[in-house]
């Protein structure tokens, strides 16, 4: 098709998208009777507007219509923006913080990595932990961030879900869908393209079922995939996923052979984070084709962002004397993010009680306003699936010989030593732990996966662990001085894949 051509069709195609109504329909039921409603946003506002019955399904074919049209418009400006350059394929295009240009990038077109970084436009607005010097930004750094924004290789399924997709790497993934996340709001224009924030943010407006469909094993459906969706920008090895459920953006992440502890894991943690007053992302378990899933709500808003504590730990050189959980205050402390200390006590506390053996630092973080860029503070705590004996047999359980540790030790008891205060821990409010855990763990579907024994494990290990914690608070702080000895050193996310093979 000629440039001619493909302009005048996406010109075509955008004025009848406009002309449709955005959003979609929620339904409320009050007093049994149930109530449709039309939502959308307009200028960052939430809409909503009563739905009367005549007025349901006509909307309903409308918002569908506008659907399709925008997958055929995507398809149309993905293909537009490609060129040759000194006989390799590149793409240049604009690394934009939602409408903020940042800066100029070449990718390859082949591997997806960044070749070159051309101008910085803004470097107060790029990814945190890349420096700048004399208006150069570090190009192994970026490729750093850019590598860490894409599904990681040793994702469970994703070697059999590219090659279904006939896609050589995740990073091509990346460039499909303009590296836009629903963690944070950083995404690329293409060069010559005319793609807006408002347009084609997932925050806001619909996206495709089609690679999340894919990289959860179902089969290639007939016709052309629609590559726009937050799930070629999700990290961590277990399968997982993005959904709109009523409007709202939803994780859903599967957990790993073979026991698939990690969804009920989830949940039993935020119970016991509820109860302790720790701010927390809310799990549930949903279930599909008789296999559990994790499901929670994004806690990530159109104006704000997550940033990973690793990418904290690059804003400054590290010092090989300071150990990990110091250097990270330090970073956060000149960053000017508060209430750090508090968080991490709470954080290694939780950890303690529920054996995580996965907390690695891309697995907590901190908030900042994406277009103030002003610090939040500490992120709620998430992902904590990696927990309560999730791989091991009951009697491996009972020991704890094999429960392995993270962010900052290698073992749970020395890192424990790293908390400042205990006086915010209530106690009595854990002590029906015992009910909590057996009331997530009674579905009756759940005992394909998790029986009595197991469950007996898992409690006994709680209540074990809770009154060791009893027993260490009840001194006071024993806070060691800061020191490298048994710092963590490969602090990344369990590999599932290999041990499961």
């Amino acid at each position: 098709m000629e440039i001619k051509e493909l302009t005048g069709k996406i010109a075509s195609l955008t004025k009848q998208i406009d002309a449709l109504p955005k959003g979609y329909i929620s339904k409320k039921t009050i007093g049994g009777k149930a109530y449709y409603y039309h939502q959308w946003s307009e200028n960052g506002v939430k809409q909503s507007h009563y739905l009367k019955d005549g007025e349901i399904e006509p909307l309903a074919n409308q918002i569908e219509s506008r659907k399709k049209l925008q997958e055929q418009l995507r398809s149309l400006k993905a293909g537009t923006h490609g060129k040759k350059e000194s006989g390799a394929e590149t793409l240049k295009c604009t690394l934009m913080h939602k409408r903020t240009p940042v800066a100029l990038i070449v990718l390859d077109s082949v591997t997806g990595f960044i070749q070159r970084v051309e101008a910085v436009y803004a470097p107060e607005h790029l990814p945190i932990g890349i420096p700048v010097k004399s208006g150069i930004a570090d190009r192994a750094a970026f490729n750093d961030w850019w590598t860490d924004r894409s599904i990681p290789a040793s994702r469970s399924g994703i070697r059999e879900a590219l090659e279904t997709l006939q896609i050589s790497n995740t990073k091509m993934l990346l460039i499909r869908c303009y590296g836009l996340s629903l963690s944070d709001q950083y995404w690329i224009c293409p060069e010559g393209s005319d793609l807006k924030w408002e347009d084609i943010n997932f925050f806001h407006n619909d996206f495709s079922d089609d690679i999340g469909d894919i990289l959860f094993g179902e089969k290639k459906k007939n016709g052309v995939l629609n590559f726009s969706t937050p799930d070629s920008t999700s990290d961590g090895n277990l399968k997982k996923r993005w959904k709109i459920i009523d409007g709202k953006r939803c994780l859903i992440k599967g957990g790993s052979n073979p026991f698939r502890q990690q969804p009920f894991n989830e949940v039993i943690a935020s119970k016991i984070m509820e109860r302790l007053g720790i701010p927390h992302v809310p799990y549930e378990v949903v279930w599909d084709k008789g296999a559990p899933y994790s499901l929670c709500e994004d806690f990530v808003s159109d104006s704000t962002e997550l940033i990973p504590a690793w990418r904290l730990l690059q804003t400054k050189k590290k010092s090989n004397s300071v150990s990990i959980y110091r250097h990270l205050i330090d970073c956060c402390e000149s960053l000017g993010i508060e209430g750090v200390v508090p968080f991490l006590d709470r954080m290694i506390v939780l950890d303690y009680i529920i054996a995580n053996e996965d907390r690695h630092l891309n697995n907590f973080g901190a908030l900042r306003n994406a277009e103030t860029l002003q610090w939040l503070g500490m992120a709620p705590i998430y992902d904590s699936g990696s927990s309560l004996g999730y791989d091991k047999m009951p009697a491996q359980m009972r020991s704890e010989r094999e429960v392995v540790c993270k962010p900052f030790k290698n073992h749970h008891a020395e890192q424990l030593k790293l908390v400042t205060d205990f006086s915010w821990i209530d106690f009595s409010a854990l002590a029906d732990v015992r009910s909590i855990i057996e009331k997530v763990l009674s579905d009756e579907k759940t005992v394909e996966y998790i029986d009595e024994n197991r469950r007996r494990a898992i409690i006994s290990g709680v209540e074990r662990r809770i009154e060791k914690l009893r027993q260490f608070a009840s001194v006071g702080s024993l806070q060691q001085a800061d020191s490298t000895e048994d710092d963590v050193i490969k602090n990344v996310a369990e590999n599932y894949v290999q041990k499961n093979q």
